[in-house]
């Protein structure tokens, strides 16, 4: 019985520290803005960046942020050098391109201002008509997204 309440006690704590901010994928994220359209979070990024786990824990960490985002927001989280699926987006299709042991995704590349090396963390934020209305390379202090999500959607 002590063990139950100890791993019972384990798994819980973490639900109380973090929250979770709903993601979804591309082809998710096409069928819900026929339902209802929201605007849009496209967060790029690479699992060797260091910056880019930090600043996703600390968002997660955010309760007020994630209540924002997923109240208000489809959140895509895209992992630009891993994620190898064809991806259809604003009528064009992009694919994954392989380069010896590593490769990225063309949106990407289409999604960054730097076509050849694009800057990780990258946040893209679109209207609900798909327009672009903020894109910030690196770092996004949970603050600050805050701040400017509040400042384009008040």
């Amino acid at each position: 019985m002590k063990n139950l309440k100890i791993f019972l006690f384990l798994m819980l704590v973490p639900c109380f520290c973090l929250s979770q901010i709903k993601t979804g994928t591309f082809s998710d994220w096409e069928i819900q803005q026929q339902d209802k359209a929201k605007p849009t979070i496209i967060h790029i990024y690479t699992d060797w960046c260091t910056i880019c786990k930090i600043e996703s824990y600390k968002i997660n960490k955010d309760k007020e942020l994630v209540k924002i985002i997923n109240e208000n927001f489809n959140f895509i989280n895209f992992e630009a050098e891993k994620t190898k699926e064809k991806i259809n987006f604003q009528g064009k299709e992009f694919n994954y391109v392989p380069n010896g042991n590593s490769g990225i995704h063309e949106l990407a590349l289409a999604l960054s201002k730097n076509k050849s090396q694009p800057v990780y963390p990258l946040w893209i934020i679109l209207d609900s008509n798909y327009k672009l209305v903020y894109y910030h390379e690196g770092e996004f202090k949970p603050e600050k997204i805050k701040e400017k999500l509040l400042e384009l959607f008040p």
